[in-house]
């Protein structure tokens, strides 16, 4: 009889990991800093649960990271359950019941942890934290600029100064793929997604897509070729959002790097409008990515969501405080007048004949002896 082999201890499921001293307090305060940068821009704190009954989480945007969730069956209640994927239909789910009547723009902030069934190329992990912001009940350009300005500002915050937007219209690309024969639509949005101009110009008689491929990049050329196309009226609306939002963030920070993907159409399909991706330029991964959506049954809103444990891989490393080893007896006054010079204090357990070895054993920079506080060299 064949019998399943024990597995090390220390093994995790894909995708998942252990998050180690000193990654994990590092982590913990970029998640601060960034909570208290969103908090100084007028985004208030909630915290939803973790996981919800699906019928709430799944309800209109959530519907999009339904194939994400892991399901759980509440053994009280004997409804099924969801883990979220995502926040953002959390807090949508709040300002359409709990916070219905509170004054609009709605600025509500969130961060905690989510759990997905599978990551992505560029994020393999399947749990990630998140940190965001949500701008509910507004439907204008300057709204749009606001959630990525106050994103980079947050990102400014723990030393990420270096950062690139991507701007994209989501919507745009299956807009005027509606009509395209089924054989070709889905060869067609993939060669748009592969930037495959000789595969559009084949499966395609319509030139607006070349064009639109042609006008990728930078802001400065890719924005007036936009406007210069001879789009239908309903997706030309968007790409004038687009010119706005991007004159809105130019005259707070002119010299922030802005591309334009008109595209691009990848992500959670509960996005509607504009949205955008930060990047740290010379790295593949994502810092943060957002974008419009339809908040309840009609409510404009527009969004972002900063991730943590990629920021804090790619942020300058801060300082973390000394560590001071007392040893066995040192008394309760001299600790706390250590912790309050910015020292993490180790306390001795027992008299050690060593106090300098054990202090190096145990991590620490500096001893406290005689009365006085050492460094080891």
């Amino acid at each position: 009889m064949n019998e399943t082999p024990l597995l090390h201890p220390a093994l995790l499921p894909s995708g998942l990991r252990d998050v180690l001293p000193p990654e994990a307090e590092l982590e913990a305060r970029s998640v601060a800093a960034i909570m208290d940068c969103f908090a100084t821009h007028g985004y208030d704190r909630v915290e939803p649960p973790l996981l919800e009954f699906e019928d709430s989480l799944f309800a209109g945007s959530g519907a999009a990271t339904a194939d994400q969730a892991f399901r759980l069956m509440d053994p009280e209640s004997q409804r099924m359950m969801a883990l979220r994927a995502d926040t953002t239909p959390q807090i949508a789910r709040l300002a359409a019941t709990r916070l219905t009547n509170a004054p609009r723009p709605l600025r509500l902030a969130y961060a905690g942890q989510c759990l997905r069934i599978r990551g992505s190329h560029l994020q393999p992990e399947r749990q990630i934290a998140q940190a965001g912001i949500e701008l509910i009940g507004n439907d204008t350009a300057a709204a749009d600029a606001e959630i990525i300005l106050t994103a980079v500002d947050a990102l400014a915050a723990i030393g990420l100064s270096s950062l690139s937007i991507d701007l994209t219209i989501p919507r745009l690309v299956p807009t005027l793929l509606n009509g395209t024969p089924a054989g070709r639509k889905q060869p067609l949005a993939h060669a748009l997604d592969r930037k495959d101009a000789a595969a559009v110009a084949e499966l395609s008689g319509n030139p607006l897509l070349l064009q639109l491929l042609n006008a990728s990049g930078p802001a400065e050329r890719g924005v007036p070729a936009l406007l210069a196309l001879d789009l239908p009226s309903d997706t030309k609306a968007q790409v004038e959002r687009l010119a706005d939002t991007v004159a809105a963030i130019r005259r707070v920070k002119p010299g922030l790097p802005i591309t334009v993907d008109p595209v691009e159409f990848r992500g959670y399909q509960y996005h509607t409008g504009i949205c955008m991706t930060l990047f740290a330029p010379g790295r593949q991964a994502e810092l943060g990515r957002g974008g419009r959506y339809v908040c309840g049954d009609a409510e404009p809103a527009t969004g972002i969501t900063l991730y943590p444990d990629t920021i804090t891989r790619l942020a300058p490393r801060p300082s973390l405080r000394p560590r001071i080893y007392l040893p066995y007896g040192t008394q309760a006054s001299n600790a706390a007048a250590c912790r309050a010079e910015g020292f993490a204090t180790v306390g001795g357990l027992a008299p050690e004949s060593d106090h300098k070895t054990e202090a190096r054993r145990l991590g620490c920079s500096h001893i406290f002896f005689n009365g006085t506080k050492t460094p080891l060299a």
